[in-house]
């Protein structure tokens, strides 16, 4: 309670005062830009977080989760963290299934509801809203890096993934329609707009005999959309075996991927070898992103050059499924063949549930999640000198299993885990931390937002909103636009705060000594908090006489949470003193919190 209540006398007076010492206040949340440690970010966070705001419930195994999660912490004598309160679990599902902050009136609706079914009911509400179609379709849309490679197809691209997240279509049949899509025109094909994004255009100068199909170097594509398939799908990297055998160069990483061989990866490549990727051709000039996708390929050609390999050498090309060596039934179009092995397979299941389980809890049960050893899965088979790689391999097969068996729906696999009473844990641990509790997910692990959340947290704490392109259209929020647009002062906040863009897969966000500088002296940040242009600062001044209801406001619409006691003393005094820089000191003040920049 004291450091946060230190916390916002200095940021008070920092901002009133021009000071730069309040970067000091960040310094211990500062991390090269690299993967964070869940664990070491938790407590790092979590020891700059005041005291718990209420009574937590009492801890109760509500599903399958919690049977593995806690009877495992039991049987080896691992404590764990309590539940966490109402205001911090309120919070934290906003932002996990909308990636939004809450409102002020929503936050006291939700603490004085006596209802002992109101967090099962809230994540109801929040998996059938917008916000959540907004949030995960943008998730999406940076997984599978939906760009300009697409041309105009990315705007019919988001749309299909939005209506297949609020119609919660299996997942299974979405991922099939993706690898299986043909199209004369992907601005009107939606899913095919995932295996335009992936063409590997050809070197310079092709295509002036009107050979359009040159323009893109068809094995060089057929390649990089089996690697997506097989580490989006399917949770394993192949990179490595699209290149060179796996022996003599993975012994140390992957046991699996170690006896496979680059021969092996072209079976799987082959899928697509009769896959033809066509650019659209005007005035006798290939409109790159623009693409008829059809089967008329005579097939993959182990001995055809690369531009991103090492030189093909030769074999057979018949396709066969690199996790059962299944190959397409007779008269079967490979590449339907090939998403209903893949979709079929357990993995897929696996790799899916593991996915969505690292968003939510903070790590993977496997992780990354795009690196299983496939070796590495069952402890009754574990190679000698390797460890099990799942946390909780029984918990992966169980969740696997109930995804399945939900018909491949993502929502019912949302609704299982947030129930859990172990993502409701607090992130606070009382008593002593030791990394090896890490794994049993002995406390909720936080996670600074991404660059969007960030932003949009920013439009509904201030009520200024953003400015997107969306179409032809502009967008307040950063996660309801189908691709990052923002430019000039906004794009370079964006992009420090980890904004992707989708040339490369997407990384966690990670902190940086750019980042409180911005916070602290970025128009996006300060030009929000003044009390103008119809601002939440200058709505509260103008609603409410009462400095005190002002500070509530700003703190329960900001941090989701009311005051303590001394932080509310010190920031009604502030307002006494001058009411209208009091407010948007308060305000920027608590924007420059850790509270405010992760979500626990």
């Amino acid at each position: 309670m004291w450091k946060a209540f230190l916390l916002v006398t200095a940021a008070v007076a920092a901002f009133a005062q021009g000071d730069d010492t309040f970067a000091g206040a960040h310094a211990p949340l500062v991390q090269p830009a690299t993967k964070p440690d869940p664990a070491l970010l938790t407590a790092r966070v979590a020891a700059a977080l005041p005291g718990s705001t209420g009574a937590s419930a009492a801890l109760r195994p509500v599903n399958f989760i919690d049977q593995e999660i806690f009877g495992k912490m039991r049987r080896d004598s691992i404590p764990h963290a309590p539940l966490s309160t109402d205001a911090e679990f309120f919070r934290r599902l906003h932002l996990d299934l909308t990636g939004r902050i809450p409102s002020a009136a929503a936050v006291q609706t939700f603490l004085a509801n006596p209802d002992p079914r109101k967090r099962d009911l809230l994540i109801d509400e929040l998996l059938a809203s917008e916000a959540f179609v907004e949030k995960w379709s943008y998730f999406f849309m940076d997984l599978l890096r939906a760009n300009g490679k697409m041309s105009r197809g990315v705007q019919l691209f988001h749309y299909w993934i939005k209506e297949a997240l609020r119609s919660d279509r299996p997942y299974d049949d979405l991922v099939r329609s993706m690898i299986s899509s043909s199209a004369k025109s992907n601005l009107v094909v939606a899913a095919s707009n995932l295996i335009v994004r992936e063409h590997v255009e050809g070197k310079p100068g092709q295509a002036i005999d009107g050979n359009d199909i040159s323009k893109v170097h068809q094995l060089d594509t057929h390649d990089e959309l089996a690697v997506l398939y097989g580490k989006t799908f399917l949770g394993i990297n192949f990179s490595c075996v699209s290149c060179h055998d796996g022996r003599a160069h993975l012994e140390k990483v992957n046991v699996w991927l170690t006896a496979k061989t680059r021969r092996e990866f072209f079976a799987f490549a082959s899928f697509l070898g009769h896959t033809r990727y066509i650019p659209h051709t005007e005035d006798t000039q290939a409109v790159m992103g623009h693409f008829i996708v059809d089967d008329l390929a005579p097939g993959y050609d182990t001995k055809g050059g690369s531009m991103l390999r090492t030189p093909r050498w030769g074999g057979a090309n018949a396709p066969a499924f690199p996790l059962t060596g299944e190959k397409p039934r007779p008269g079967a179009e490979p590449r339907e063949e090939l998403g209903r092995m893949l979709t079929a397979h357990p993995q897929f299941a696996r790799a899916t549930v593991n996915l969505f389980w690292a968003r939510l809890m903070g790590r993977g049960i496997v992780d990354p999640y795009d690196e299983f050893d496939l070796a590495r899965q069952d402890p009754r088979t574990i190679p000698d000198g390797w460890q099990l790689q799942p946390s909780h391999p029984e918990l992966l097969d169980l969740l696997a299993k109930d995804f399945r068996a939900s018909g491949y729906k993502l929502k019912p696999l949302f609704r299982r885990i947030c129930q859990s009473s172990a993502y409701q844990l607090s992130a606070r641990f009382p008593g002593e931390w030791k990394d090896n509790y890490s794994t049993y997910f002995a406390r909720k692990f936080v996670r600074m937002l991404s660059a969007e959340e960030v932003h949009d947290a920013l439009v509904s704490a201030t009520g200024r909103p953003g400015s997107f392109k969306f179409g032809n259209e502009k967008v307040p929020m950063a996660m309801q636009a189908n691709t990052p647009s923002a430019t000039g002062e906004l794009k370079s906040f964006m992009t420090a705060f980890g904004q992707s863009n989708r040339s490369n897969p997407p990384r966690p966000p990670a902190a940086s000594p750019l980042q409180p500088l911005l916070l602290m002296r970025s128009p996006v940040v300060t030009d929000r908090v003044l009390a103008e242009k119809d601002s939440r600062v200058q709505n509260l001044l103008a609603t409410h006489s009462d400095n005190s209801r002002v500070v509530e406001e700003l703190f329960l619409g900001t941090l989701s949470r009311y005051p303590q006691t001394q932080e509310k003393q010190l920031a009604v005094a502030a307002l006494e003193k001058d009411r209208v820089s009091g407010a948007q000191n308060l305000q920027w003040a608590l924007l420059n919190l850790a509270e405010f920049l992760y979500n626990y």
